[in-house]
């Protein structure tokens, strides 16, 4: 077999995927409405000779097989999904969907997908086995890949030997970067929602009504105390109110404030501790405003541990080192950013995991001069260097994928 090292991706090349880019970024759908974006992957998918399955998991899921006979098989992960954020990007091909961006680089992730199964079409006589590419639905509520899981990915498709997958980073494009050793790169996290309830009433008779503003309010700032005053300094955990909703005008007092709360720890018991702790003080803080009655909490989103593989991870960094160039393959200290990818993890499959840099030379060099941080995922100005990032992801993807499928043979 030619198994000849991978190189860069030509400009000829580039220019489909860089247009599917183009036209995801354009066209961002929200978790759960990724119906465009599905079948624009599908199309591609099954342009370059992939089998392809539609509705797999809740929703949109799409699962993409490119057999070659008897080998190894290995997965590429991307997902599908945007954000509620609205794009302040001022590019050509900025969102056209208001107050929905891809504000956290899926659509990137989706054309290195692309890109990297185009290259293994095309470059059969190299490898031997299954390639399966999965776009998958309804990330940022954590919640697509268990679905996936659970609704017979492996059963349907094949257990892959490794599962890959990168994710857009502030880090300099052109570049990748790994785990900087063995362990968790991600936390475990909950996503909680919390009703606080009052007795409404008038503005300037505060007396004859229970306020859950104040209740809420006072609730925000004891919740720090969780990880300032009940969790040791040297372990990672974040607490994040993202919401507090409450009342329509100044003079009327509500009776109800809603609160959306983040926990974030690297392990599972911290987690449950952390959580427990913030149910504690959401009740004792509704009890010292005498609420009518008890606090409603409602448990949106959980995700697991990310823990790459050891073993992948020393082994796809050489690979990138080879590929790439060693400069532009550097290491990454675990991340407070959570996803839901280790679900993919399910049984012992083996799971690796990479940053992909998306700030352009420019940018991050006048960052350095002036100590302003680059636009980081998730901000109305996230805007990926793509003519630098998304070859780079591509190379990477298949420069992975091509290790796991020729493993074992001579070369």
């Amino acid at each position: 077999m030619d198994t000849s090292p991978v190189t860069e991706v030509p400009a000829e090349e580039l220019r489909p995927a860089l247009e599917l880019y183009l036209d995801l970024h354009t066209h961002p759908e929200l978790s759960g409405h990724e119906a465009r974006t599905a079948d624009r992957f599908a199309a591609w998918l099954e342009l370059h000779g992939c089998t392809v399955t539609r509705g797999v998991g809740r929703g949109h899921g799409v699962v993409g097989v490119l057999r070659n006979g008897p080998g190894p098989t290995v997965m590429l992960r991307a997902e599908l999904d945007a954000l509620p954020v609205t794009e302040r990007t001022g590019l050509r091909y900025a969102s056209t969907v208001p107050g929905v961006m891809h504000a956290c680089g899926h659509d990137l992730h989706l054309a290195a997908a692309a890109g990297a199964l185009a290259r293994l079409a095309r470059s059969r006589s190299a490898w031997r086995g299954t390639v399966l590419v999965v776009g998958q639905p309804a990330e940022e509520t954590l919640q697509g890949a268990r679905a996936m899981v659970a609704d017979g990915l492996y059963e349907r498709f094949g257990t892959p030997e490794l599962v890959l997958a990168q994710h857009a980073a502030p880090l300099p494009a052109g570049t990748v970067a790994h785990a900087d050793g063995p362990g968790p790169l991600m936390p475990a996290s909950t996503a909680l929602e919390v009703v606080v309830h009052g007795r409404g009433g008038h503005g300037g008779a505060p007396h004859l009504s229970v306020d859950p503003v104040l209740a809420a309010a006072a609730t925000v700032v004891r919740l720090q105390s969780v990880v300032a005053r009940e969790t040791a300094p040297a372990e990672p955990v974040v607490l994040t109110v993202g919401s507090l909703r409450a009342g329509d005008r100044a003079n009327v007092i509500p009776d109800r404030a809603e609160l959306a709360i983040s926990t974030r720890a690297f392990r599972a018991e911290t987690l449950d501790r952390v959580d427990a702790a913030v149910e504690r003080i959401v009740r004792a803080e509704c009890a010292a405003s005498g609420c009518p009655s008890e606090p409603e909490f409602t448990v949106t989103a959980r995700s697991p541990v990310l823990v790459p593989d050891a073993t992948a991870t020393v082994a796809l960094r050489r690979v990138h080192e080879a590929a790439l160039g060693a400069r532009r393959v550097t290491r990454t200290p675990p991340l407070t950013a959570t996803e839901d990818y280790a679900a993919f993890g399910t049984d012992g499959v083996p799971l690796a995991y990479w940053l992909l840099g998306t700030v352009g030379a420019g940018l991050w060099r006048r960052a350095r001069e002036s100590g302003e941080p680059v636009p980081p995922n998730h901000a109305p100005e996230f805007a990926p260097d793509v003519r630098t990032a998304l070859p780079t992801g591509i190379t990477a993807l298949t420069a992975a994928a091509l290790h796991v499928l020729t493993a074992g043979e001579e070369t």
